[in-house]
């Protein structure tokens, strides 16, 4: 009987600690994005394209009867869910050249106020008033890191309004991973989705006719951590998590990230929050902990 109930702890528990390795991988993205010496949007491309290229084969190998079952609407709401990934990559990871690594992050993860506005448009209904108190600590948090930004000139805002562009399509992409993941196994959503994304990114590479080749090193490197930690381990902790959890916890779950990301940024780049950044991070702390307790009842 005992062990009967610590294997149902243990797999109560289990959901949390793949979202909190997600978190910890998501907090490296901007990190590597910052070490990596080449335009956005290249650095989005290798990405999801090394992260692609890593999970295709397992994916052939182990999911061909379940892409051959893909309904054609779960097929069509996965290639939205890459399209979306594309565009929060395209955009956050441009924030990044025009405002701090502390408030880009901060801001792209406002993805819980849209995922409330998106799942109304949907009719999906309202969250829990303990979420609402969640995202409300959120809205003022990013507030809070808006106008700190604002003594910085139009380019931090710039960047701020970017890193909220990729907030939303963060949104949009998680709820669509909501949507599916309910019906697909992790590994043949990620590879199509992160395919998808890939496809898309290195369209706009090549229309732009930017420069691919001939970097350092420590870029190529950073690419590969990016790929590696932040997307699959990140991306895919989280897109594991939305089989277990809704999509508005595991959006205020990675509001962690901008407090991993911010804390790497010091001691890596200098970055010091200001007093004002200081509070938004306590507040998004406190949110994460009150989401927590929340859906873990």
């Amino acid at each position: 009987m005992a062990n009967a109930l610590q294997d149902r702890s243990v797999k109560k528990i289990f959901p949390f600690i793949v979202l909190a390795f997600g978190i910890m991988g998501v907090s490296t993205g901007a990190i590597f994005a910052r070490f990596a010496e080449a335009h956005p949007f290249v650095k989005s491309a290798y990405r999801i394209s090394i992260a692609s290229l890593v999970l295709w084969p397992a994916a052939i190998l182990f999911s061909r009867d379940e892409f051959r079952k893909l309904k054609r609407r779960d097929f069509a709401i996965t290639l939205l869910s890459g399209a979306f990934l594309a565009i929060h990559f395209a955009t956050w990871m441009t924030s990044l050249d025009y405002t701090t690594v502390a408030s880009s992050v901060m801001l792209v993860n406002t993805i819980p106020i849209w995922i409330v506005l998106i799942n109304a448009a949907l009719g999906k209904g309202l969250p829990t008033a303990a979420m609402w108190l969640c995202m409300l600590l959120a809205v003022i948090g990013a507030s809070i890191v808006g106008y700190g930004d604002m003594s910085f000139g139009s380019d931090a805002l710039l960047g701020d309004a970017l890193a909220v562009a990729g907030g939303v399509a963060a949104a949009a992409y998680i709820v669509c991973g909501g949507e599916v993941r309910a019906k697909l196994r992790l590994l043949p959503y990620t590879a199509l989705c992160y395919g998808t994304a890939a496809i898309i990114i290195w369209c706009a590479v090549i229309f732009m006719k930017l420069e691919v080749t001939g970097f350092s090193s420590g870029t190529w490197l950073a690419f590969a951590g990016m790929a590696l930690l932040s997307q699959i381990v990140g991306h895919s902790s989280y897109n594991w998590a939305l089989g277990y959890f809704s999509t508005g916890f595991v959006s205020i779950g990675l509001l962690g990230e901008p407090i991993g990301s911010a804390v790497l940024a010091y001691f890596l780049f200098g970055e010091y929050p200001t007093g004002l950044k200081l509070v938004g991070l306590a507040l998004l702390l406190v949110s994460i902990v009150l989401a927590a307790r929340s859906e873990g009842g």
